[in-house]
């Protein structure tokens, strides 16, 4: 590997990034049987269609390993349906990180219920199974474990909370489609899971989302939430509630999702895990290339277990360590590797606890605060609640995510972030200090 130059390039050294990335962040892969698929449904008129979009259920339940498959029109509406599912009703409570994109619980107020946050691990970013229980109250229906920024969340001690207090669990998907857990496949684990598979995921296929569970009468739930055109026929409701009722889709909604991302979604579920096991390959070079680098951590799995990946990695981050690198900003951080000729960005989504939209907001007119609104007791939790989560901000940062094992190209986007590490005392003047927790909502991880 080609040496560093002593200079930072925010203080006027060389780029370390100086070669032409190719299709190295090239993605998703579209090919001429991606084109041909949508021009059938085109041809056809069948945009609004079903025929397509049932053989895309019947192949993503049979990858994903479970026994039913929903295809929305959003990761957020599949995540909604999953909580009405869960019998989600007025007054009811939701436990989620709140280091997470607002998508994993926002919808809770339009079944009337409401959300309670627990801390994140910041090792692995994901819902913490230490703090689940403490949040636990007589009107916890779910908890909405997010497998964040790819990483697996660790499912066999929330199973077992949820299990002990007779609670579900979903799981949010969209950030780690075909990632494993001890050799399972996330999204197979709680009573139902739901993903985003819009395009800019890992597993990319237009604007969609899909909804998958085992539970036949959870199954049939979501159906009646949004999908009226597949509810019209009582005699194929099995559920005694719902048969009654068939015909109009119990929340007004229409969560159809149309079939241009169906007939995407069928090709690139075709392909996804060998391309996945090249995008393993390559962000794993990338962190091996960091491994003992002062103040950098990779925020991945072991790489030596196969039974726990990252799935298509999606929204790379690392780890940030400030106290030994002087206490060099990850914000500083940041705008050096970036100067480098590598994109960084400080911090990951901010704690949706200190939003006012979880504070404040009167959404529907209660007169009270939404979060409130339909519960015994105030369940705001205010800046100091959640102190593991207020501080993630100043401890991680985005990397590049590799699509491709180009070893040579990888080793450059490295020696950045080596670079500026072996520089942070250099660095320190004009420090604007660390990311605010407050302000700015800007959030990177759509559904």
């Amino acid at each position: 590997m080609k040496k560093s130059s002593p200079a930072p390039a925010l203080l006027g050294g060389p780029k370390a990034v100086q070669s032409d990335p190719k299709d190295i962040f090239s993605w998703p892969i579209i090919t001429r049987e991606d084109e041909e698929a949508v021009l059938d449904v085109l041809r056809r008129g069948a945009m609004s269609g079903l025929d397509i979009t049932f053989e895309f259920e019947k192949e993503f339940a049979k990858w994903q390993g479970r026994r039913y498959a929903l295809a929305h029109s959003t990761g957020t509406a599949a995540l909604e349906a999953a909580m009405y599912a869960c019998g989600v009703r007025r007054g009811d409570e939701i436990i989620c990180p709140s280091v997470t994109y607002w998508a994993s619980c926002l919808q809770v107020y339009n079944l009337g219920g409401t959300v309670v946050f627990a801390e994140v691990n910041p090792q692995t970013l994901c819902i913490d199974p230490a703090d689940i229980e403490k949040r636990i109250s007589p009107r916890t229906k779910a908890i909405m474990a997010v497998h964040y920024l790819g990483h697996p969340a660790d499912m066999d001690p929330i199973m077992a909370i949820a299990r002990k207090h007779k609670v579900k669990v979903i799981e949010d998907v969209s950030h780690a489609q075909g990632g494993l857990y001890k050799g399972r496949k996330v999204g197979t684990f709680g009573d139902v899971a739901a993903m985003s598979l819009m395009s800019g995921k890992s597993l990319a296929i237009g604007e969609a989302g899909i909804l998958l569970t085992d539970e036949r009468e959870m199954f049939e739930r979501a159906v009646a939430w949004g999908h009226y055109e597949r509810f019209a026929d009582p005699d194929a409701v099995e559920s005694a509630e719902l048969k009654p009722l068939a015909g109009i889709p119990l929340g007004g909604h229409k969560y159809r999702i149309h079939q241009l991302s169906s007939a995407v979604g069928r090709v690139q579920l075709k392909y996804y895990d060998q391309r996945c096991r090249e995008i393993l390959k390559a962000m794993n070079h990338f962190w091996d290339l960091l491994e003992g680098v002062p103040g950098i951590r990779a925020h991945r799995t072991d790489p030596k277990d196969p039974g726990m990946t990252m799935g298509g990695w999606y929204a790379a981050h690392g780890l940030y360590v400030p106290e030994e690198l002087g206490g060099l900003s990850v914000t500083r951080f940041a705008q050096a590797v970036s100067a480098e000729g590598c994109p960084c960005g400080p911090g990951v989504n901010k704690p949706l606890h200190l939003h006012p939209l979880f504070n404040n907001a009167d959404i529907y007119g209660d007169h009270r605060p939404t979060r409130n609104a339909f519960s015994d007791r105030d369940l705001r939790q205010p800046e100091g609640s959640l102190p593991v989560s207020e501080k993630i901000m100043s401890r991680t940062y985005s990397v590049p995510w590799f699509k491709k094992f180009y070893p040579n190209i990888i080793e450059e986007y490295a020696d950045a972030f080596r670079k500026v590490a072996s520089n942070h005392a250099a660095l320190k003047q004009d420090d604007p200090g660390d990311p605010p927790t407050l302000g700015g909502w800007h959030f990177f991880a759509h559904r």
